[in-house]
């Protein structure tokens, strides 16, 4: 869809021309998501995970029988009008890295291989005290932050001017950084600028992308538990530039099971006394997270789900004791191929235990490629909407993030359903439609 609409929130600008796709890390997870666009570009697969493509929303009431899919009931950027590219500190093509990446078969490669090759890395700003496991040659150089910054906003400029785009959102597809606190340099822009210009080591690579989108007026997406936009000072500037921001870190596996068993307990009153989790993986993420600092990072991110979900504080009775341990270790042998355990044990009528085991052999990318999708079309949506594009935050995109983000005070909601209800929610507000409460009584009047 192209066409304006006005609805009650003002007019929505139309999706004409291209959209450019900007992603910091061209590992598993980009070149998946790029090569399966591409591939359904070409009729050769379905966009199976992704909302904006296969999802519906009901309109009205239940009888009115009226649930367009949602690329056709608000207008977003069609498959056909994206147009690519990223940073990276390895040289390869995306056609090389998605092969070195060994998620996709090269059957389907090879038929998606004259755009993957046609994709290489700009020069990554990088620095291995951040991922201390990884280390390549196709880096920037400067003589601070500030100036690395300034490079990666003449690249976006670069970008639009060369592919043409009417249009551009950043995805942060890129490697868990150490973990840094949430600290003094964070909490204005001038504080971060100056934290930039003097090489402050409580700025990473991260913010720097994030600071030269947002400058350009570029949505960003943080893909990964960073802490990169979720600070005031990016929150200001999202604000300041129009710049629609999003995070963190991609909701895929374990922790996508957990936002959809935890509400189940919860709505249930069933009491949780524990719940171990442990991953491995062997993909370049894996061997990331086996550093300690980039591994604290991730599990800040995994371990406050829970708490948020079943809030021991107003059920001390039925949470409030309960042990909670995340492990990650780096297995070569599974490659992308994660596998995620949980043992959870629970207790019903009377404090009875029970058990429940959840082995989840899941493929990272392939539950991670559809959210990159689906979240940079929504920015690209909210970069357009009058009622969003001033908001900073979008807290309606919380649906596909494990951390997701929110002003200073308010909490998050982890529940995948009641995010769900949120995201299209916002969809029905922005095109003038009736919110749905789900209350029901009128059919029964």
């Amino acid at each position: 869809m192209s066409d304006t609409k006005k609805t009650g929130a003002g007019e929505i600008e139309p999706s004409k021309g291209k959209l450019g796709i900007m992603m910091p890390g061209m590992g598993a997870v980009a070149t998946t998501f790029v090569a399966g666009v591409e591939a359904v570009r070409n009729g050769i697969a379905k966009p199976i995970g992704s909302l904006t493509q296969m999802g519906t929303v009901r309109l009205g009431k239940r009888t009115d029988n009226r649930s367009p899919k949602i690329n056709e009931f608000v207008p977003l950027a069609g498959l056909n009008d994206l147009v690519f590219t990223g940073w990276d500190i390895f040289e390869d093509n995306m056609f090389e890295a998605a092969t070195k990446a060994g998620v996709l078969e090269k059957s389907l490669l090879e038929q998606v291989k004259p755009l993957l090759s046609s994709i290489k890395p700009r020069k990554a700003v990088f620095d291995k005290n951040y991922v201390k496991r990884l280390d390549g040659p196709n880096v920037k150089t400067g003589k601070n932050k500030m100036e690395l910054a300034e490079q990666l906003r003449q690249d976006i400029r670069d970008f639009k001017k060369e592919s043409g785009a009417d249009r551009l959102v950043m995805m942060w597809c890129g490697s868990t950084e150490t973990f840094i606190p949430r600290g003094p340099t964070h909490e204005s822009v001038a504080k971060l600028e100056k934290a930039m210009h003097d090489n402050d080591e409580s700025i990473a690579p991260s913010m720097c992308y994030a600071y030269a989108a947002l400058q350009e007026g570029v949505p960003f997406a943080n893909g990964a538990p960073n802490l990169t936009v979720d600070i005031p000072a990016m929150w200001d500037l999202s604000k300041k530039n129009d710049a629609p921001i999003a995070g963190k870190d991609f909701k895929t596996g374990q922790t996508l099971m957990k936002t959809i068993l935890a509400p189940g307990f919860k709505a249930r009153m069933l009491g949780v006394a524990g719940w171990y989790s442990t991953n491995i993986l062997g993909n370049r993420d894996g061997e990331v997270l086996d550093d300690p600092g980039s591994f604290k990072t991730k599990e800040e991110s995994k371990l406050s789900v829970l708490e948020h979900i079943l809030q021991p504080e107003k059920y001390p009775d039925l949470y409030g004791n309960i042990f909670h341990k995340v492990r990650i270790n780096y297995y070569p042998p599974r490659g992308d191929n994660k596998e995620g355990w949980d043992n959870i044990d629970i207790f019903g009528w009377l404090g009875y235990p029970m058990q429940i085991k959840v082995d989840f052999l899941c493929r990272d990318s392939i539950l991670a490629a559809p959210i990159v999708l689906d979240l940079c079309l929504f920015l690209d949506l909210a970069k357009r909407s009058p009622q969003l594009r001033g908001l900073g935050i979008q807290e309606w995109l919380s649906f596909y993030l494990k951390s997701p983000m929110t002003p200073d005070g308010l909490y998050p909601e982890h529940d995948l359903f009641i995010q769900s209800m949120k995201l299209k929610n916002t969809l029905r507000h922005l095109m003038g439609e009736d919110l749905i409460t789900h209350l029901g009584l009128e059919y029964y009047d």
